[in-house]
């Protein structure tokens, strides 16, 4: 058994104060590896107090200065990749081989986005050529207080820490209970790369505890959370009584509309896409809608692709997917897919119950549904699981409708040949991220929603932003420069 007691404060590893033992579960297993601790109100306060202090120092370090730390962050973080892999492979089920490349790549493509951006951003910069004299500054917000997930773990925290470091803000992470290694390594390298004493701070948790504790800090000035839609409105509310900026990267539903004139492989990359990391993406497209000239193809096709995509242990090299977080998610996709079936949807791959051969551990059937209807709870509700729903439609503006037709707005998806239509469906789809034909956001691009997916933005020069304030000087005195 791996342990993992302590917290990061103020620059050193320190025993928790208020801290209760909580055992950390290979999903692929159903078995505790590793106990932590949660803490409590003392560890929080100390946490957040160690990175009070150390914001005047940081706030005021040439930003070339903090860039350059990011960087050695990021060389020690490609050094030590493949152990951060196995770490959360084994915390959150990740398959081996996706885990060191995609979950950890992650980490790297964001960390090395924050620098490129964060070389040619208008730190400082008149206002204009008509007031010599006024001067804009990008000042960081504060003590930032970080709140991660499970489902992509550096993913989320490289995106807020690189963001936060070079912004100048100081900051508390909280990582998820279910994935608290991979943050406590994170840690580790901060150290080793330098960062002063109190800048980056680490408190294990749960939501209501140091979760609550950190939203309602009155000397926490930001919080950044990333996690389901339900957490994100509590946490709206707990920092409601002191102010403090929320940026929030929430749940989604895409839409992945498919048109007759789509490429021959669309049906098959949404299917792989969707079942991606075992359906636990909030950017999932977990919603396929179908022309109905091309529907009952794009059925046998997707049935055929997920009853191909194999399911298996984290630790196993290959290209299957793994087990599902916990016992509780578990349940719930057990619990959705049930109901699919119950509320009359067509079942034509996986269903309830775990893949044939597996008996222990939190495995899921790669799961399909056609004939969905936008009313039933398996299109309208985030499960979280490598569960699809598919729908038809005949006109672009029922398309329209039909993806427009939820609460959440994160990212929906495209395919037709037509560009004209392309474009038309890119303006006319309420989402923050609208990808098409298969082709990926580009370096820097910004992450994020609207409506119940959440607001901010993470990434590139726009996830700078979040953690910045714009101060406005006037009479500013160009000789003293």
């Amino acid at each position: 058994m791996i342990e993992k007691r302590d917290f990061y404060i103020g620059g050193q590893w320190v025993a928790p104060q208020a801290g209760k033992d909580y055992q950390v579960i290979n999903p692929s297993t159903e078995e505790p590896f590793a106990v932590i601790s949660l803490g409590g109100q003392a560890d929080t306060d100390a946490a957040v107090a160690a990175a009070k202090a150390a914001l005047p120092a940081w706030m005021a370090t040439p930003v070339e200065e903090r860039i350059a730390l990011v960087e050695k962050l990021l060389e020690i973080y490609k050094a030590r990749g493949d152990e951060m892999g196995e770490t959360m492979s084994q915390e959150m089920g990740a398959p081996i081989d996706m885990a060191k490349a995609s979950q950890v790549g992650a980490g790297t493509w964001h960390l090395s986005n924050f620098v490129q951006a964060a070389k040619s951003y208008p730190f400082e910069g008149p206002l204009g050529d008509h007031a010599p004299n006024d001067r804009i500054i990008h000042e960081a917000v504060g003590v930032a207080a970080l709140i991660t997930p499970w489902n992509w773990p550096m993913n989320q925290v490289t995106l807020k820490v690189g963001a936060a470091a070079i912004a100048g803000c100081t900051m508390v992470l909280k990582p998820s209970e279910e994935t608290p290694l991979d943050a406590m390594l994170f840690a580790e390298m901060m150290h080793e790369a330098g960062f002063p004493a109190g800048v980056f701070n680490l408190v294990n948790g749960d939501g209501a505890g140091v979760g609550s504790q950190l939203t309602s800090h009155a000397d926490v000035d930001m919080v950044s959370f990333t996690g389901s839609s339900r957490a994100g409105k509590l946490i709206s509310k707990s920092a409601a009584d002191t102010l403090k900026r929320v940026a929030l990267e929430l749940g989604g539903k895409g839409a992945n509309v498919i048109f007759a004139d789509a490429d021959d492989k669309a049906v098959k990359r949404g299917v792989l896409h969707m079942m991606n990391n075992t359906g636990q993406s909030c950017n999932a497209p977990s919603r396929m809608l179908v022309q109905r000239d091309i529907y009952d193809q794009a059925v046998e096709t997707a049935a055929e692709v997920a009853n191909k995509v194999t399911v298996g242990p984290a630790s196993e090299s290959g290209r299957h997917i793994g087990p599902v977080v916990n016992a509780v998610q578990w349940g719930k996709i057990q619990d959705l897919i049930q109901t699919g079936i119950d509320e009359g949807a067509r079942l034509v791959a996986g269903g309830v119950g775990r893949p044939e051969g597996l008996n222990k551990g939190f495995y899921v059937r790669p799961t399909v549904f056609a004939d969905v209807t936008p009313d039933m709870t398996i299109a309208r509700e985030e499960i979280f699981g490598p569960v699809l729903s598919i729908m038809a439609f005949d006109t672009e503006e029922e398309a329209v409708a039909m993806a427009n037709d939820t609460v959440y707005g994160l990212t929906n998806y495209v395919q037709t040949q037509d560009g004209a239509r392309l474009n038309r469906m890119a303006r006319s789809l309420r989402s923050g991220m609208v990808e098409m034909n298969g082709q990926g956001r580009g370096a820097g691009s910004p992450f994020g929603g609207m409506k119940q997916s959440g607001n901010g933005r993470e990434g590139g020069k726009w996830g700078l932003d979040d953690f910045l304030e714009v101060k406005a000087v006037s009479g500013w005195s160009n000789e003293a420069e």
